[in-house]
C-alpha cells in the first residue's frame, strides 16, 4: 500500500448525490480478488456507451481530467453494498483522495484501510470545492486539512489507527505483521503459554 502524508492535485467534481459502490465499480466485475486493473471498469456505466465507447460527456472521460487524483464527490458517496473493489478501483484508476460531506460508513472504513484517503469536510468547505473543478489543492493528512481554491483551509478528522495505518502504507494486517517479533516476546513471557 502506497503511504498517504500530502497530496497534492487537481480535482474532479462529481457532484451526484447517491453514488452506491455499484456504480463505482459494477457487480459484473466483482469475480477478481486482484486490484490491479479494477480502474478500467470504474464507474463503468457511467464512462462507456452500450457498444464499449467512451461517452465524452462523462467528468472521468475529459481531458481535464486526466491526472487528478482528488474526486469531491456529492453527499452519500459510496453507499449501497460492501465492496473492497470500489475503493481498489478508484485506487487504481490514480484517485487517492475522495472528499464530500457525508460518506457512506461501510464505504469510508474499506477506502481507509486500502489507502484511499476519503475525507468528509463541512458543507461550506464541499460547496467552495463543488464550485471550483480541477483546482489545485493540497491535502495533508499530517495536519488533517484540505487547501481550498480561495486560499482558506477546511480541516476533517480520521480515526487515529487509520491515520496511523494510511501514513505509514500499511493495511490493519500488515501492522499486526509489523508487532510479530513484539507478539512473539509477549507470547514466550506469558503465564498462559508456560
Amino acid at each position: 500500500m502506497k503511504p498517504v502524508d500530502v497530496i497534492r492535485s487537481r480535482t474532479v467534481v462529481m457532484a451526484d448525490p447517491n453514488v452506491d459502490t455499484d456504480q463505482i465499480i459494477p457487480a459484473r466485475f466483482l469475480t477478481t480478488t486482484s486490484r490491479d486493473g479494477l480502474g478500467q471498469h470504474l464507474f463503468a456505466d457511467h464512462r462507456f456507451e452500450a457498444a464499449g465507447g467512451p461517452r465524452g460527456d462523462f467528468v472521468l472521460n475529459r481531458p481535464e481530467a486526466a491526472g487528478c487524483q482528488v474526486l469531491i464527490a456529492g453527499d452519500n458517496f459510496g453507499c449501497g453494498s460492501s465492496r473492497e473493489h470500489a475503493p481498489w478501483a478508484l485506487l487504481d484508476f490514480g484517485i487517492r483522495v475522495v472528499i464530500s460531506t457525508a460518506i457512506a460508513d461501510i464505504f469510508r472504513s474499506n477506502a481507509l484501510r486500502n489507502g484511499l484517503l476519503a475525507i468528509v469536510v463541512e458543507p461550506e468547505a464541499h460547496r467552495r470545492l463543488l464550485a471550483t473543478p480541477g483546482a489545485e489543492i493540497c491535502v495533508d493528512l499530517r495536519a488533517g486539512t484540505v487547501s481550498l481554491p480561495d486560499g482558506g483551509e477546511a480541516r476533517f478528522e480520521i480515526e487515529r489507527f487509520a491515520r496511523h495505518c494510511l501514513l505509514e502504507g500499511v493495511d490493519p494486517l500488515g501492522y499486526l505483521l509489523g508487532k510479530e517479533a513484539e507478539i512473539h516476546a509477549y507470547e514466550e513471557n506469558s503465564p498462559w503459554t508456560q
